[in-house]
């Protein structure tokens, strides 16, 4: 099929940015968007104050874990980024507030961490209610192998407060999971 001649092309749209769309987004899908982008960005900045509290506890394979969840968390965050970068939208970094730095256990970080994830969880899967809301294709498409990830992390997450939780704070227990960490051994028990 031939291209049809200069004189009848449309220009493309734009997005905020200038940048060519070949699909408009709804306002409150971007919105959305950007504010899960800061909720990536919010939990680097909690993971990496949980990497601390453990290095300053002795806790190598803690501190490992953590820090390299505060990484794949910025990493998410940059997927977001680029994402609506890719449609002509614009990147909105909103302000993300100083995380919490002290804790009383390994049990409360961990139970914190898991809600987070959770709350993670919850919001991709609101992101794809919009989106399919939109008949945004494009977006529930990107958003897919986010989810099935974001949902293992979260089984991931779940094991290692398990975990915690059956140590009891016994220090030899505790030593034992630090050490399993530290060889990336983090992953729950698989059936199949």
């Amino acid at each position: 099929m031939p291209f049809p001649s200069s004189a009848s092309t449309v220009a493309p749209i734009t997005g905020p940015a200038g940048r060519a769309m070949a699909q408009s987004m709804e306002a409150a899908l971007v919105e959305a968007l950007n504010q899960h982008l800061t909720m990536e960005r919010s939990a680097s900045a909690a993971y990496f104050a949980i990497a601390i509290w453990f290095a300053e506890r002795e806790l190598r394979g803690f501190s490992h874990f953590f820090k390299q969840e505060a990484i794949q968390e910025q990493v998410h965050a940059a997927h977001f980024a680029d994402y609506l970068i890719a449609r002509g939208q614009s990147v909105v970094l909103q302000e993300v507030p100083a995380p919490r730095q002290e804790w009383s256990s390994t049990d409360a970080i961990m139970e914190a961490s898991f809600q987070m994830e959770s709350d993670v969880t919850t919001s991709l899967h609101q992101l794809y209610a919009m989106a399919e809301r939109a008949a945004d294709m494009r977006t529930t498409v990107f958003l897919d192998p986010l989810i099935e990830n974001q949902v293992n992390s979260e089984d991931q997450f779940a094991h290692l407060l398990g975990r915690v939780r059956f140590a009891q704070n016994q220090a030899s227990a505790m030593l034992i999971i630090d050490g399993e960490l530290s060889n990336g051994n983090n992953s729950p028990a698989k059936m199949a």
